[in-house]
């Protein structure tokens, strides 16, 4: 029985047998039997961090330090609102505060990206995912959106639905077309600011197939 340890792009955990490619935390929201309690959050430092750390090995949800998340890839984390780890992905966090100094103006430091991407990952008072709308020829590669109700991947100028093993055939869509987008907003700023996002290997096959 897998665990519910894997996050979708709309920020919910679920339990599928299928492996991510990047894991996180949201602080220690499991309990002693490695079940999730009712809280989906322990802080506001959402992130996203390598799967081979130094080749050090635990149980997950196991002990009382952190409950490890998984993502298909790092689209879904940052869709979900995580942002890279400072320690485990110090190049990706350096690569991620440059493109967000870039648009803003002004050098963040992390507790700051969090309060920000708290504010608008989630409606206040609840668990839900809080989505904005966007003319789709205006997102950038990286980002999610929904699609005839299910996730997206927009990569290439073109949408690759998502799937817990990968993204599947990609699908056209108007370029003035509105999308449902399911990445905080300045997450989107950041990937427009030229952040390079790590993408599920299914991506690549695809491209260079010519799919």
């Amino acid at each position: 029985m897998p665990l519910q340890n894997r996050v979708l792009p709309s920020g919910e955990i679920t339990a599928i047998s299928a492996r991510g490619t990047l894991t996180g935390n949201r602080g220690i929201i499991h309990r002693p039997d490695r079940t999730l309690g009712t809280s989906r959050w322990s802080h506001h430092a959402w992130i996203c961090c390598t799967l081979d750390w130094q080749g050090r090995r635990r149980q997950v949800m196991t002990g009382r330090n952190w409950t490890e998340l998984f993502f298909l890839d790092e689209a879904v984390a940052l869709a979900a609102g995580h942002r890279p780890c400072g320690y485990c992905r110090r190049d990706a966090y350096a690569r991620f505060v440059a493109a967000w100094t870039a648009h803003s103006g002004t050098r963040p430091k992390a507790v700051q990206m969090d309060k920000t991407l708290h504010a608008t990952r989630i409606i206040p008072g609840t668990r839900v995912q809080r989505r904005h709308g966007a003319r789709f020829h205006t997102l950038p590669t990286g980002a999610m959106v929904l699609h005839d109700g299910a996730a997206h991947l927009v990569a290439d100028g073109l949408l690759y639905p998502f799937q817990p093993n990968g993204y599947a055939k990609p699908v056209t869509i108007e370029h003035s077309a509105m999308a449902d987008v399911l990445t905080p907003r300045p997450t989107v700023d950041v990937l427009k600011q030229g952040y390079a996002v790590q993408l599920h290997p299914s991506v690549t096959r695809q491209r260079q197939h010519g799919v």
